[in-house]
């Protein structure tokens, strides 16, 4: 997995006015939690974030540089971002604790074409996520689960996936991730 980089400056001037006139320079307003409840107050560039903006999931964790010298890591918590003038508006982050053992949510991707659809079969998702624990160097940024072998008339349930060492699943193991089956008719 790449390593996610983000480069910060603290910052403190606070309001519309402020936020404006950071976006008038090209830098995004954000803001960082911690476990405790602090909140630091930051901003960032704003070609830099969307660079990456795209290749990041909810958890997916960013390595933060703050001012160049001080380093968290983090996840992506929230990103307002205006449609209509296609940019980022402000950002949140929120800071783990590398030693602690988080609970959080992982992407379900499915891969692969199970030969039984060239004959008709439909393949049909289920759940679409995981809900997992780990520390944070062991979380995953998504799980891929290949159906290509998948036979007609057959599942993929959550008990049936392969997580890497370090992980512990906490979705319902009988919970389908994928079904293979021919359509009535």
């Amino acid at each position: 997995m790449d390593k996610k980089i983000i480069e910060v400056r603290t910052r403190t001037a606070t309001g519309k006015s402020a936020a404006k006139k950071l976006r008038a320079e090209g830098r995004i307003p954000a803001v960082m939690y911690d476990g405790a409840g602090k909140v630091t107050l930051l901003d960032l560039d704003e070609k830099d974030f969307f660079k990456m903006y795209h290749l990041i999931t909810e958890s997916t964790l960013v390595d933060i540089k703050i001012d160049g010298s001080k380093d968290v890591i983090g996840f992506l918590k929230d990103v307002q971002y205006n449609i209509l003038t296609e940019r980022v508006g402000h950002v949140d982050f929120y800071v783990v604790d590398p030693a602690k053992v988080l609970r959080t949510r992982i992407p379900l991707k499915l891969s692969g074409t199970p030969e039984a659809v060239r004959s008709g079969a439909v393949l049909e998702h289920g759940t679409t996520e995981l809900e997992v624990e780990c520390l944070p160097r062991d979380l995953p940024e998504r799980v891929m689960v290949d159906v290509s072998g998948l036979e007609a008339n057959h599942s993929i349930h959550v008990k049936d996936i392969q997580v890497k060492s370090g992980v512990k699943v906490l979705t319902d193991g009988n919970r389908t991730v994928a079904t293979l089956r021919f359509a009535k008719g």
